[in-house]
């Protein structure tokens, strides 16, 4: 008997087409009340959904037979994951539908500020012929910088590339011969605000970019520079923007995204002329659309007929005696490539995942998979999971490895990731108490027993007395509260290590606080 899919969003009809042809038996049902939905939602096996659709938990218990969600579109927010997961659903989304419609708007931007185009449109409007006033710069021979070059960032190169421009990149997570090979000369942050004619961002919005761009990072770029984020609202700090705009020093800013969407009427970057805004459109054009639903199509096609995952956001599926022994250390591998890549190297070449005691008898993969997507997510703009994050590892040049070994250690189970990259390496090991209690044990040198959730502050310091009291001291003057401690130092006594759960964000004051008390040789933030 043929698969049965329910499309219950707008999907193209190429989309419908390709479903059919493939063989599954289609209906189209857009815009059904919750209630209608779940009563007939239960014979079918796969859900075809853009953002309308609330595949909520009430809905996949009705859902029995259900096997497989598609997202025409990146975002998932409307889909309650847990629930499907529980549920062994596989939900799967099209996170490069939209690439090339994101990119070339972040160009067509570009262009506009730098041929003055919606404040000369206006301007003849107006019934004026401003021709002077209106003069503006070519784009050939014109260096852009590229922060995140991953699918959005990588399509801009290209487009730069034909219109004789030069590109600087800064990616934290691909090597220098991947960028190179885009077209892109890669390089530190420092160098790229310096150099660029042209700034634009395509990273995530997580704790580590966040107000990446403010007064201090405007102020080391070059005068009359130009400011785009097509990205996520944020990602900007919009005060700042106004204030260099104002004093002359930004030659202009355009803005897709907003931290508060939308954005008040009274908004201070809205006084400026060279300020170029649209709202969130980034990917609505009818290609984009068409796109992500063909994708998703094609997506739903090969998981039915064929047994292929791809794009999928949830756990992959695994025997449940496999399932079983992995499950506790899932996260916990999740969390280890987190704390990798906040402490670890720029630019990381290869990662050496190992396994050892009880664990080295089960598949290895899925554990890679979660430390990839722990390390991965933390830098880019394309959604990670267990599925893609292989795939993205290679494509940035990064040489994974899974190492089984014998060796003994102080714990039944221990999973150790290292990662090298530009200027060294990092390693970073777990364990699991019992059946839930994950403990990170080792960070470079240093033993310790920490909890790796919420916020932590790292430090190292010389072994010297007084500086734990300093730490407590300092933070307890900030009003942060150290919820956990764990303490190392070296064996030979040349170093010292504090793991620090805390209660709140530090604030960037706070940590430069505690980077000047004596003894302390380092201070990082890190967000679990």
């Amino acid at each position: 008997m043929a698969a049965r899919v329910l499309v219950s969003d707008d999907l193209s009809a190429e989309a419908v087409r390709i479903l059919r042809d493939a063989g599954l038996e289609v209906d189209v049902k857009v815009g059904l009340p919750a209630a209608e939905l779940e009563a007939i939602v239960g014979g079918y096996d796969a859900l075809a959904v853009r953002s309308a659709t609330k595949v909520s938990a009430r809905l996949l218990e009705k859902a029995a037979r259900l096997r497989v969600v598609g997202r025409a579109g990146v975002g998932v927010d409307n889909v309650d994951l847990d629930a499907a997961t529980r549920r062994g659903v596989v939900v799967m989304n099209t996170p490069g539908g939209s690439s090339t419609t994101v990119a070339e708007l972040a160009l067509a931007m570009i262009l506009s500020l730098s041929r003055h185009v919606p404040s000369a449109t206006a301007s003849v409007k107006a019934g004026k012929w401003e021709k002077k006033r209106f003069q503006g710069r070519e784009l050939a021979g014109k260096t852009l910088g590229v922060v995140g070059i991953g699918n959005i960032g990588s399509v801009l190169v290209d487009r730069a590339l034909a219109m004789k421009m030069r590109v600087v990149a800064y990616d934290p997570f691909i090597t220098p011969e991947a960028a190179s090979k885009l077209g892109a000369e890669l390089v530190d942050l420092e160098r790229l605000w310096r150099e660029a004619d042209v700034v634009s961002l395509h990273v995530p919005l997580t704790e580590q970019t966040r107000h990446l761009v403010g007064a201090a990072t405007l102020a080391k770029m070059r005068k009359g520079a130009i400011l785009v984020n097509c990205a996520r609202g944020g990602i900007v700090d919009e005060r700042a923007v106004a204030d260099s705009l104002a004093a002359g020093h930004l030659g202009g800013a355009a803005l897709d995204v907003f931290e508060k969407e939308p954005p008040a009427a009274d908004h201070p970057l809205f006084a400026f002329d060279n300020v170029v805004c649209t709202p969130h459109i980034g990917a609505s054009t009818e290609e984009a659309q068409s796109a992500v639903a063909v994708a998703i199509a094609e997506q739903l096609v090969a998981y039915l007929r064929d047994g292929i995952v791809k794009n999928a956001v949830n756990v992959p599926g695994l025997p449940k005696e496999v399932l079983d022994q992995l499950a506790p250390f899932l996260p916990l591998a999740e969390k280890l490539g987190a704390v990798a890549a906040q402490l670890g190297p720029q630019g990381p070449s290869e990662v050496t995942v190992e396994v050892s005691g009880e664990l080295a008898s089960v598949p290895m993969r899925p554990l890679a998979a979660r430390a990839l997507v722990g390390l991965l997510r933390h830098f880019l703009e394309t959604p990670v999971n267990e599925v893609n994050a292989p795939a993205i590892a290679k494509d940035r040049g990064i040489h994974v490895r899974e190492v089984r070994s014998a060796e003994p250690h102080d714990w039944a189970s221990l999973v150790t990731l290292r990662v090298r990259g530009q200027g060294g390496e990092t390693l970073v090991a777990g364990t699991v108490y019992g059946k839930r209690e994950a403990r990170i044990v080792r960070v470079n040198g240093f033993r310790v027993e920490a909890v790796p959730s919420g916020h932590v502050i790292v430090v190292e310091n010389d072994d010297a007395p007084g500086v734990v009291g300093n730490l407590g001291t300092a933070l307890a003057a900030a009003g942060v509260n150290i919820a956990l401690i764990s303490l190392s130092r070296l064996d030979d006594r040349s170093g010292a290590f504090s793991f620090l759960n805390v209660d709140s964000a530090p604030s960037p004051e706070v940590l430069d606080r505690l980077r000047g008390l004596p003894h302390v040789r380092s201070v990082r933030a890190l967000v679990l």
